[in-house]
């Protein structure tokens, strides 16, 4: 019964503790992504790897802008020949970030911007290359647990990719992970 009243006590004073974290004035993040790709051209979609970056900057303790780039490769085989893919994506726009809890930091945002793709096949005939650049969306958040003042790992950072290359848009999902290095205080 005291272990009850002990862990029940501490769960109702966390809160009172937690109200105490500081936002960082500046947040800089690397590390993994994983693109689903999904164009009009194959049916299954690409599965794409890559990397996530991103720079952000809080104006308060919730509110901030963060500009984010990710890069994502693949190679699909064909019987005449394979064809080296990559994306690279440049979005900005707010982030929101639940701010309450001492370790544990969700945020959301909406980024726009412009994702460029490249693509060259290697074929019989030769070398064919392909640029194209298109509008770009991502509607997303994640989870951020701190694990040093300066230091956190976003657990997971998920979102919800539309583009617009050649007339026709694209849903695609893309899901990141890495190292999250705190700057400043508010």
């Amino acid at each position: 019964m005291r272990k009850l009243f002990f862990i029940a006590t501490l769960l109702l004073a966390l809160p009172l503790v937690a109200q105490a974290q500081d936002a960082p004035k500046a947040e800089i993040f690397g590390g993994y992504s994983y693109l689903r790709f999904n164009p009009d051209d194959f049916n299954d979609g690409l599965d794409l790897h890559g990397w996530n970056a991103s720079a952000a900057v809080n104006f308060t303790k919730y509110a901030g802008i963060v500009a984010d780039f990710s890069g994502h490769y693949d190679e699909v085989n064909f019987a005449s020949g394979k064809v080296d893919l990559s994306g690279y994506l440049f979005l900005v726009g707010p982030r929101f970030s639940y701010r309450k809890n001492d370790i544990l930091t969700p945020f959301g945002h909406v980024l726009l911007g412009a994702m460029r793709a490249h693509g060259t096949a290697f074929t019989p005939v030769g070398k064919i290359k392909d640029n194209d650049a298109a509008f770009a969306m991502a509607i997303g958040g994640g989870l951020d647990a701190k694990v040093h003042k300066n230091i956190a790992i976003r657990i997971f950072q998920t979102d919800y990719i539309l583009t617009r290359f050649d007339d026709d848009t694209q849903h695609s999902f893309r899901l990141s992970t890495g190292l999250v290095l705190r700057l400043g205080e508010q």
